[in-house]
């Protein structure tokens, strides 16, 4: 699925937010201490309906890696909270093909650059994320929304689920 106009329209003021592959780690991941809890109070604001959530192909790709139980039990996330899976595109490939060649992300994690540029194709408005290395990083934060905005896009928050939870 991708979000047409008139889809991206009918969640006015109900953030729509990306869950990175991280999300549905920490969700399960307790030693995870503060990142665990913070995960968890966002995905129960998701059921509440404080936020319209997505992820992606690339993402139930990724989770589909993890050993049993823990697959079953990040992929069953996504129909318990309702999470919108989207497709994969030419396009997304676009724009994440000019995140690695821009410096942004490192050649060696185009699956990365793939998260922004899903969420950043299909208008959403803020990255969820837990990957300080690549994703949440001052660097991909303050070098994305140029590289958007050139390519006739929003610029995109990118944000961890503490930062998400204390400012709704």
């Amino acid at each position: 699925m991708d979000l047409n106009e008139k889809e991206k329209g009918n969640n006015i003021g109900r953030p729509r937010i990306y869950l990175e592959t991280t999300m549905f780690n920490y969700f399960f991941d307790e030693e995870r201490g503060e990142a665990h809890r913070y995960t968890v109070r966002l995905f129960e604001m998701i059921e509440r309906e404080m936020f319209k959530a997505y992820t992606s192909r690339y993402v139930t790709k990724e989770l589909k890696e993890a050993e049993e139980p823990k697959c079953s039990r990040m992929m069953e996330l996504i129909d318990t909270y309702g999470i919108t899976i989207l497709d994969e595109g030419d396009e997304i490939e676009r724009m994440g093909r000019l995140y690695i060649e821009r410096g942004i992300i490192p050649k060696k994690f185009p699956a990365d650059a793939r998260h922004i540029a899903i969420a950043t194709v299909n208008g959403l408005d803020i990255i969820v994320s837990m990957n300080l290395k690549h994703i949440v990083k001052r660097k991909t934060i303050e070098m994305t929304g140029p590289i958007n905005i050139e390519n006739g896009y929003d610029v995109i928050k990118i944000r961890s689920p503490k930062e998400v939870v204390e400012n709704a």
